[in-house]
């Protein structure tokens, strides 16, 4: 007995007809013998190529609306049915039921009606229930059967047919078992995951996550790590759906960056003004609005001209020629934005390590969406921060009251911290970050990492004062005491944006009226670890 599995016989039964009509004709010149359901068959016979209908295999018309038509003994017996077994080829015998050596499906559209908006019924209507049953028959007994549930490998089946001699090797249909469980896997939880939302259901028994492979990366975040990109098949504008038009293969840090990145930028809608975020090791390092897309890039370089060089540079404006040119002037790792004019793609032509992605647009802030991070043993899931404010949601809680200046900048401090990693402080001046302190077991110690970076950059700039000198705060959760708060008051600082909601908020209230600060509440909290 050979391990290979000749194909003799072939059931064909696909909702995306992509490369269908090559891939019969190809298996009907080897001689093997198509059978097909529906519009699978009405396809190839309009082809030219001869056909036998599952109906006329199964003795059984499709019925039900084509609900039921494969889900048949003589289906599922040619599929299941173990050939170097003699009790099973004696009931195929039998019961006059002829195997079946190569299956083709791929199921119906289900998240592409999802992802259209279709109602509760026609989502429904849009579950396969015959493909993943023959896909898990076909897989499960891949010692004898292959089977085939991607466009992609139509070709590699026919090649490994044609290496011997008509038939396929065993390392090459368990290679297809694989592929087949998975997808059937990303199938129901795509079902599962949409049925969960569509009943309101934040927390169901069981969660499947399920993707597919875009690229298999170099390495993790470090060499010694084996690392892969996956997509979860949202249209969401990102790092995913982006088309790279020139550069050096993303790596790891470069795609989980370049996501932070953008991810902020669309915070700013591209009507607002033009927008830039500045990106190094998932925090931001400079973000600014300004008059113009380089007016905004050289706003955002100054806030921390040492941590942009080989950062991570996103754009909420097409690229234009003149950011790109200043762009150019220093390493950058990836330039993200919506799109770029020719020009500014000749001037980054000339660094071909330079990765420039373009979007097509801006993801929406907005949007819901999930959060999901492995611990030891298992996962947490939550919400995307999808929090956002206007004036009319804070509390002014000071005699002070902001300016109007002070207030539009403790907006854009507050949307920047949101991405900025606890504990997160934001010193924001004129529309621009000034200071940036991240990721501290102490606010108090970002407050001041946040000033000495603004003092530093104020010597590299020449300047007379820190540009914290006037400049509103921005903290990601309460100040739990008076010090944080008087730490950014000695930076500079005239007015403060934070939830409140500590103990102590009358003694920092105190603290602040005492110092002549303005400060408001938002009573929402942005922690990111």
């Amino acid at each position: 007995m050979t391990d290979l599995a000749p194909v003799t016989r072939a059931l064909l039964s696909v909702s995306d007809k992509t490369g269908l009509v090559d891939l019969g004709r190809a298996l009907a010149e080897r001689g093997v013998e198509l059978v097909s359901t529906g519009g699978t068959a009405r396809a190839l016979r309009e082809a030219g190529l001869a056909v036998r209908d599952v109906a006329e295999v199964t003795g059984f018309p499709e019925m039900m609306d084509g609900r039921v038509k494969t889900l048949h003994p003589m289906v599922h017996g040619g599929l299941l049915a173990l050939r170097d077994n003699p009790g099973h080829v004696a009931a195929m015998e039998a019961h006059g039921i002829v195997p079946i050596d190569l299956l083709v499906v791929n199921l119906y559209p289900f998240e592409e009606t999802v992802a259209k908006g279709a109602d509760y019924d026609t989502c429904v209507e849009n579950i396969d229930i015959g493909g993943p049953a023959m896909i898990r028959a076909a897989a499960k007994n891949h010692a004898h059967v292959t089977v085939v549930v991607d466009v992609e490998d139509y070709d590699k089946v026919l090649g490994d047919m044609d290496q011997h001699g008509g038939a396929t090797c065993p390392k090459f249909r368990r290679k297809l078992a694989q592929r087949a469980y998975a997808r059937t896997a990303a199938y129901d939880a795509a079902v599962s995951t949409w049925m969960a939302e569509a009943i309101d259901e934040p927390a169901p028994r069981r969660r499947a996550f399920a993707g597919t492979l875009a690229q298999v990366l170099r390495y993790g975040e470090n060499p010694h790590q084996s690392a892969a990109f996956y997509t979860d098949g949202s249209d969401r504008p990102g790092v995913a759906t982006a088309r790279q038009v020139q550069g050096k293969e993303l790596s790891y840090n470069n795609i989980n960056d370049t996501d932070a990145a953008f991810e902020l930028v669309s915070e700013f809608a591209p009507e607002d003004g033009p927008a830039c975020a500045i990106i190094k090791h998932a925090n931001p390092c400079g973000v600014a609005r300004g008059a113009t897309l380089l007016d905004a890039y050289k706003s955002a370089f100054d806030c921390d001209r040492t941590s942009a060089f080989g950062g991570i540079i996103a754009l909420n404006h097409s690229l234009d020629a003149a950011t790109a040119e200043e762009i150019a002037g220093i390493f950058t790792e990836v330039v993200i934005a919506p799109g770029a004019d020719e020009a500014a793609m000749s001037i980054f032509a000339k660094k071909k390590n330079l990765r420039l992605l373009l979007t097509g647009g801006l993801a929406d802030p907005a949007a819901p969406g999930r959060m999901i991070r492995q611990v030891s043993g298992g996962y947490l899931v939550q919400d995307k921060d999808a929090g956002r404010l206007s004036a009319d949601d804070l509390r002014v809680v000071t005699k002070r009251v902001p300016t109007d200046r002070e207030m539009s900048d403790m907006l854009f401090a507050w949307t920047v911290a949101k991405h900025v990693k606890s504990n997160a402080i934001v010193y924001v001046k004129d529309g621009a970050t000034v200071g940036v302190g991240a990721g501290q077991m102490s606010r108090v110690d970002s407050c001041r990492i946040a000033a000495r970076k603004a003092r530093d950059m104020a010597e590299t700039l020449g300047l007379p004062v820190p540009l914290t000198e006037g400049s509103v705060v921005a903290s990601d959760a309460f100040f739990p005491f008076a010090d944080g708060l008087m730490t950014a008051a000695d930076a500079g600082a005239t007015a403060v944006i934070h939830p409140g909601g500590s103990m102590r908020d009358d003694e920092v209230i105190a603290a602040a009226d005492k110092a002549g600060l303005a400060m408001v509440l938002t009573g929402q909290r942005h922690f990111r670890h």
